[in-house]
């Protein structure tokens, strides 16, 4: 995990220097995303903020996400129902490991995913711009729910 004091400080660095105001919620949202090892949804960081911000709405949340994703500083995860997560702890692409049950997100350490990037372009002949790797299970803590 990136240091989440650092993270804040990049993410609120980068929108400073694309001329973005920095207002309290956005800088509570870009908290959030720093320190997250969950990968929040939307909803998650809205209602973790509700209470400090009781006027701020589930777009203002939606839109500073959106913001700072398009400065690269938050990495997008999508899924088949339409619902979206979110990492702005290591905002660059990485694999992630999901548990089907209760929807947990882990990422796991790998080095080997530059290689093989490398490899699929040697191979393709293409630039790989981004890529995304997903692996699908049950998590520890719902196998022992089952045991």
């Amino acid at each position: 995990m990136a240091d989440p004091k650092k993270r804040f400080e990049i993410i609120i660095r980068k929108l400073r220097n694309h001329g973005h105001k920095i207002t309290p919620q956005r800088m509570a949202i870009a908290s959030v995303l720093a320190k997250s090892e969950d990968h929040p949804s939307v909803e998650t960081i809205f209602d973790h903020l509700k209470n400090d911000f009781p006027t701020m709405s589930l777009a203002t949340v939606y839109r500073n996400i959106l913001l700072i994703k398009s400065i690269g500083e938050v990495l997008e995860l999508g899924f088949p129902d339409g619902s979206n997560r979110y990492d702005g702890n290591k905002p660059h692409h990485h694999p992630h490991v999901i548990c089907v049950k209760c929807r947990k997100i882990v990422d796991p350490d790998l080095t080997s995913m530059d290689v093989m990037a490398k490899e699929v372009a040697r191979e393709t002949k293409f630039k790989i711009l981004n890529h995304r790797l997903d692996f699908f299970g049950i998590c520890s803590d719902c196998m022992t729910e089952e045991a």
